[in-house]
């Protein structure tokens, strides 16, 4: 589940999978995250195992969250990239599809400039997929309500006299 309007399919998370295997690849990244806007981690590439996924998926929703504060205080909609430089790790954070938040972790193998080109065109792969998974979500949604009324219409009004005479 990325929220509560979509589902997360097999199908989808490899697709999203190869979008960031591809962006890690492509900006010379260390390791690539997707995260639900929730704080959950959606998806991940590259060298991730020495790296507390849990916390830095919380803590990201969490800095998205209180930078959307500050947009607010000034005016903006959001901001939607933010950037931290440390002396050796850098992290480019964007939020993507207005429903997950994507995480590049570079290093000098890499630029900031290589990172955003290459983020933008990932941008848009992964909003695609989203785009899919909410149409996906709201049909299969319309079919249970349907299927819902269908049975519920079968109730009779001895079926309900029966089931209070018990």
């Amino acid at each position: 589940m990325i929220g509560t309007d979509l589902t997360l399919y097999e199908e989808d998370a490899r697709r999203l999978a190869a979008v960031l295997q591809r962006l890690c690849e492509d900006s010379k990244s260390r390791a690539v995250f997707l995260i639900a806007k929730a704080g959950q981690l959606i998806a991940s590439a590259g060298e991730t195992a020495s790296i507390d996924t849990t916390s830095l998926a919380s803590l990201t929703a969490g800095n998205i969250a209180a930078t959307g504060g500050l947009a607010q205080l000034l005016g903006e909609k959001e901001f939607s990239v933010l950037f931290h430089e440390g002396e050796k790790d850098h992290l480019h954070i964007s939020v993507v599809g207005q429903r997950g938040i994507l995480v590049v972790l570079f290093d000098r193998r890499s630029s900031l400039g290589l990172v955003r080109l290459r983020v933008k065109r990932a941008a848009e792969d992964i909003g695609q997929v989203f785009t899919e998974m909410a149409e996906r979500t709201q049909r299969e949604a319309s079919q249970g309500r349907a299927a819902f009324q269908a049975q519920f219409a079968q109730i009779t009004d001895d079926d309900i006299d029966n089931l209070f005479k018990g």
